[in-house]
């Protein structure tokens, strides 16, 4: 296994293109010991925030990463006015921590607008 445990292949960031959908904000971490991640997937396939974690998580299970989801909460993302807008919660999980998502979608979208509240569901 690569050096990280394999967190080096798992992307910081993983939303759709394009709509408003339901986000979770997600710790990886590798089986047995060794530093963690937070990453961000968003879909709007998923009628459930726990429809993305239980996915993503045996999506990751199998490359030997643990899961733990932090939170969610939505996503608002306007490719053609470049701007991403992170807010709302998760009833399930309850409220991300939507900075930490932002700078994670600011890295990964350096040329967007990305700016997150608490307001709204």
């Amino acid at each position: 296994m690569a050096a990280g445990g394999g967190l080096d292949r798992v992307p910081d960031v993983d939303i759709d293109p394009d709509g408003v959908f339901k986000y979770v904000l997600i710790r990886v971490t590798p089986e047995g010991a060794g530093p963690s991640k937070d990453v961000v997937r968003g879909y709007a396939w998923a009628e459930y925030h726990a429809d993305i974690f239980e996915r993503v998580a045996e999506e990751l299970e199998r490359l030997g990463l643990r899961c733990q989801c932090l939170g969610g909460g939505r996503i608002d993302h306007q490719s053609g006015a470049k701007k991403i807008r992170v807010y709302g919660y998760s009833v399930g999980f309850g409220r991300a921590k939507h900075s930490v998502s932002t700078e994670k979608l600011k890295a990964a979208f350096p040329d967007y607008q990305v700016s997150w509240s608490d307001e709204g569901y």
